[in-house]
């Protein structure tokens, strides 16, 4: 009996266009200016990795691999670094890689204390102190070589994609106050060191709002669309196939001193007590958040279990009796602003206010302001509370914690970290930030994905980026399909990455 094509079939096929909806707004390729922690820098290094390169990588089971450079070697003190790239790489425009081009790439982008330099066919990377985690920063976050080319500083990279066209936001025809969503593209790029990608485009469209993206997936018209943790449950009742990352994103209070009242410490601590991180993980975002005590995640520390932070309405009552009758109760309501767009962080800061109000505690939920063009900016009224999220973006728990105390220490005086990786000194380091109370963590959220099912051999980095040069689309015509597709990739390129 002849078997069909589509049984007989046992290799993935090149070719075809995937579509991305995301729910940002706007995004940037340019590592320079992403923000440590913002939601934007998030999903710029998502998309990021189709254009660029790092100098390694880590595999799924946390072995660094090769790929700008093919060597490394340190001192014994973690202070000298070598690394040999790798001859033959070329940008997207046929030029050669050469070392200065990973020196003037990275140099700006390193922590202080670093500095790199180039020979031959190798680059140094010299430290004041010893970093022995320096491979897994430069396996994550915005560690990406580029070269700047041309008078408007385009960007040229040696990833498996080009950006071929980028198209703002603008007004739709015929009715202006509508905008029409940003969009970019991306084509393969044929000459990749590592192989050519399966797909030959990409194209992203920013700014759809979520329920629109679901139903676009549901109508074929998007094969990839990112989900917020509330719709989550929506689209597995609607039979979506939906994958979800470990959690990467920490939602928390922060207190500054725009309010006397918050430089009270029993204030702090009567607030800390009065919130029901549980509820607001299994109930309000209907189990697809983890309550949070720490700032770092379980799967980055290693120690995040050790912390508490267990609801006590009964003391936070008692503390908040013992406080004066006009702190955050009496003449003066404590105001908290949501730093962070969207509806899920409003509701969770109402969440926030309805917990204070069972201890007593008046809090006052406050707008931001809009300025010209809607845009949305720091409300005129002095906060003393603020709700924000933080992306992680490290590999490396120490330089993870020091960028969350450095963006503390703007807001609250909290102290920065010390230099060492040490996990003892570390979680020193992190319960000492959290003593004062000035930071509240309250959830640590995945990230979620919702893929339609032509999307094959669909895998995410350890370092946060869709491995899109890996996927291929079965459109049923002479492909066979391989389940769901979220495992390995079935077929690789001419070279693994």
């Amino acid at each position: 009996m002849t078997m069909p094509l589509r049984a007989a079939t046992k290799y993935p096929k090149y070719g075809g266009t995937l579509r991305i909806e995301l729910h940002v707004s706007t995004l940037s390729l340019d590592p320079r200016e992403w923000r440590p922690g913002s939601a934007t820098a998030a999903d710029s290094e998502r998309l990021a990795g189709l254009v660029y390169d790092r100098l390694v990588n880590l595999d799924e089971y946390g072995r660094f691999r090769p790929a700008l450079a093919t060597e490394w070697s340190d001192d014994a003190a973690g202070k000298n670094w070598q690394f040999k790239i790798r001859s033959g790489v070329k940008f997207s425009d046929g030029s050669t890689l050469t070392g200065k081009d990973v020196v003037a790439a990275l140099q700006p982008l390193l922590p202080a204390g670093l500095t790199i330099s180039a020979g031959e066919t190798s680059v140094s990377i010299h430290a004041q102190r010893g970093v022995p985690d320096l491979l897994e920063q430069l396996a994550s976050g915005r560690y990406f070589v580029f070269r700047a080319q041309g008078e408007n500083a385009t960007l040229l990279g040696t990833g498996p994609f080009v950006l071929a066209e980028s198209v703002p936001a603008a007004p739709s025809e015929g009715n202006p106050g509508v905008l029409k969503p940003a969009r970019l593209r991306f084509r393969a790029n044929e000459e990749c060191w590592a192989g050519r990608p399966f797909l030959d485009t990409i194209d992203v469209v920013l700014g759809d709002p979520a329920l629109r993206q679901i139903l676009n997936l549901q109508m074929g018209r998007a094969e990839l669309i990112d989900l917020p943790p509330d719709l989550v449950r929506k689209a597995r009742q609607e039979n979506l196939r939906v994958w979800s990352s470990p959690p990467d994103t920490l939602l928390a209070l922060r207190f500054d001193e725009a309010q006397s009242a918050t430089t009270d410490a029993r204030l702090r601590e009567a607030v800390d007590l009065a919130l029901d991180r549980e509820t607001m993980a299994n109930v309000l975002l209907q189990r697809q958040a983890l309550p949070a005590a720490g700032l770092l995640p379980q799967w980055l520390s290693g120690y995040a279990f050790l912390f508490s932070g267990a609801a006590n309405l009964e003391r936070a009552k008692e503390m908040r009796a013992a406080l004066p009758t006009n702190v955050a109760g009496g003449t003066e309501a404590l105001r908290l602003r949501v730093d962070a767009v969207g509806d899920l962080m409003k509701l969770l800061g109402e969440r926030v206010a309805v917990n204070a109000r069972q201890a007593n505690l008046s809090v006052q939920l406050v707008p931001r302001a809009t300025g010209a063009g809607g845009t949305t900016g720091a409300t005129s009224t002095a906060a003393g509370l603020h709700l924000f999220a933080w992306y992680y973006d490290s590999l490396s728990p120490r330089a993870e914690l020091q960028e969350i105390a450095q963006y503390l220490l703007t807001h609250t005086g909290a102290e920065v970290t010390n230099e060492s990786d040490d996990l003892e000194k570390l979680f020193a380091d992190e319960v000492q930030l959290l003593a004062t109370r000035r930071v509240l963590p309250l959830l640590v959220l995945p990230e979620y994905v919702g893929i339609a099912a032509s999307v094959k051999n669909w895998s995410v980095a350890p370092s946060g980026e869709w491995r899109l040069a890996d996927v291929w689309l079965d459109t049923g015509e002479g492909t066979a399909s391989d389940g769901d597709g979220c495992g390995e990739p079935n077929g690789v390129r001419g070279v693994h990455r």
